[in-house]
């Protein structure tokens, strides 16, 4: 999404979080039975209009204990946080809300619970209620505490979060050329959040999953709040930004902090593409080399319009011509920059210097600020409707980036159409 500069500033201007801050004593310790809540994304709070949704040790704020949560703005009134061991020995207190500064003027927001108490660290269990006192006959939804431990080693190097799928989506081309070429970088793992897709993606999602590569988040936000389409709440309507975008962005970063050396958060149709190195590992040793202390790096975004086609056909497969979805390979113009309209940029992070982010930016971080990787170094690959649809192809930018993986990248994405059992189904 493209805003022009008047309305980013005023879209994107960080504002101080809501705060409530604690001032009562803690209720002395008693005994639960738990019940988690592990299987379901979006848990309701009790006696309120708010949603928890997951809950972390933050070993960075001398291991208090953030919920990522979705709370009602205009509905904010004390909450507490009841937090167990795994004997069920439990303790309650008073509760820090933090709304995150871009909600976008919908009801609801995105925000971090946080809990302050004696032994927190050892907590298993962590409960967010509207209400002080709490009955140990009742069997209570719990939320399991993640990131107990400090790992200074990462399964992953590089993590891509998709923070949001939902409608009948259905682009399977696209998805499985931007996966591959994502692998061929060095990407290991990729996160989505699924509220709903078309049904040959969802088979070739079943298979990422089934190989490792992906892990896969439900997200029945729709379950819970009427979410909305769009980013802009005057427009588009609804409870909650883009089917809960930053919630999910914030969710991820938390959920593979301990996890990923680093993360991309970008969209579902996105590439971001080093243009001055062959992968992403040596993008960042550069870059980190240059910027040692940065833990966020903004990339920008460019547009690729679908509606224009490379004219010497070569990448126009018979075998794809079937598969739901753009070629990616045949659009190779980019659109040129308007000095009038803000470029959005999408990120690498490193998730352990951020304390929350937004869509395009990072919101709150803990030291180094951000670094804006320059043009020629990596921008984003977009291939998308048109932005400047009045532009003549003469008028657009040449780019074959893509084309320097294709011999990888073709044997690849005809593999997997056909493990996953797509390319047979079409070629009937």
């Amino acid at each position: 999404m493209l805003l022009d500069q008047e309305e980013r500033r005023k879209q994107f201007t960080p504002s101080s979080p809501t705060k409530l801050k604690p001032t009562e004593k803690h209720v002395p310790p008693y005994h639960l039975r738990i019940q988690s809540s592990s299987s379901s994304s979006i848990t309701a709070i009790k006696s309120s209009k708010h949603f928890m949704v997951s809950a972390f040790i933050d070993h960075r704020l001398n291991r208090v204990l953030r919920v990522i949560s979705i709370i009602k703005r205009d509905n904010l009134k004390p909450l507490y946080c009841v937090y167990c061991t795994e004997d069920y020995y439990c303790k309650t207190v008073l509760t820090h809300v933090q709304i995150h500064a871009d909600h976008f003027s919908f009801p609801f927001g995105a925000s971090d619970v946080i809990c302050q108490g004696e032994d927190m660290q050892d907590a298993t269990h962590v409960l967010v209620m509207a209400e002080k006192n709490i009955s140990a006959e009742l069997t209570m939804d719990f939320l399991p505490v993640r990131n107990k431990e400090v790992n200074k080693t990462f399964k992953f190097n590089f993590t891509v979060c998709i923070s949001n799928l939902f409608g009948n989506y259905n682009n399977v081309l696209q998805f499985v050329q931007t996966i591959e070429m994502y692998k061929l970088l060095g990407v290991q793992h990729m996160v989505i959040y699924k509220t709903s897709c078309g049904p040959e993606l969802d088979k070739l999602l079943k298979h990422y999953e089934s190989e490792g590569f992906l892990e896969i988040v439900p997200w029945p936000i729709d379950q819970f709040l009427n979410p909305s389409p769009g980013w802009n709440f005057q427009k588009h309507g609804g409870d909650l930004h883009y089917y809960g975008q930053l919630v999910t962005l914030n969710e991820c970063i938390y959920r593979h902090m301990y996890q990923s050396k680093y993360l991309l958060l970008n969209d579902i149709d996105e590439i971001i593409m080093p243009y001055k190195h062959d992968n992403l590992q040596s993008l960042m040793e550069e870059l980190q080399s240059v910027k040692p202390n940065v833990g966020v790096f903004l990339i920008e975004n460019h547009i690729f319009p679908k509606t224009q086609f490379e004219v010497s056909g070569r990448f126009k497969r018979n075998e794809w011509s079937n598969i739901p979805g753009i070629n990616i390979m045949e659009h190779i113009y980019r659109e040129p920059d308007r000095k009038t309209v803000f470029n959005p940029t999408k990120m690498i992070i490193n998730p352990r210097k951020v304390d929350h982010t937004s869509v395009h930016s990072c919101l709150k971080d803990f030291a180094g600020g951000s670094y804006h990787v320059p043009f020629k170094v990596c921008r984003i690959v977009h291939v998308r409707i048109p932005l400047q649809g009045r532009l003549a192809k003469e008028q657009l930018f040449e780019d074959k980036r893509v084309w320097d993986f294709e011999k990888e990248l073709i044997p690849n994405v005809d593999r997997t159409l056909k493990r996953s059992g797509i390319l047979d189904d079409h070629e009937q």
